[in-house]
């Protein structure tokens, strides 16, 4: 198939998303972790680990488990609804606030403040 104003020969090759988690080039460290089960983890929640168990689970701030201080943001969706799984998270970088998704009473706020020690630094997307 050829398109008007395109060189013959040429051919749509599809498209692609852009990532949108990603909001600068502070330097990224990606480590795999194992996420909680019964949860369908989107790309970009905020995760925390639970004390002395190597587990991690969406950072609630009324948990008191160790999990309720945000650790890590996932890198992809991950479908946990089964049982615990494998992911990747990452563990410092820059990424775009409006892509998070916070655990239970959580703020940026309070996420911001949490992260900034861990080199994970937050900050708005531009349209």
């Amino acid at each position: 198939m050829s398109y008007p104003g395109i060189a013959e020969g040429f051919v749509d090759q599809g498209s692609s998303v852009v990532d949108n988690l990603i909001a600068g080039e502070f330097p990224r460290v990606v480590m795999q972790v194992t996420v909680g089960g019964g949860v369908d983890y989107p790309a970009g929640a905020v995760i925390g680990e639970i004390d002395d168990e190597q587990l991690f689970v969406f950072s609630a701030a009324g948990a008191e488990d160790g999990s309720e201080i945000p650790e890590a943001v996932l890198a992809a969706p991950v479908d946990a609804t089964q049982g615990p799984v494998q992911a990747m998270a990452y563990f410092s970088g820059h990424f775009n606030s409006q892509a998070l998704t916070l655990g239970d009473g959580h703020t940026l706020e309070t996420v911001r403040r949490a992260f900034r020690i861990r080199s994970i630094f937050l900050s708005a997307n531009q349209a």
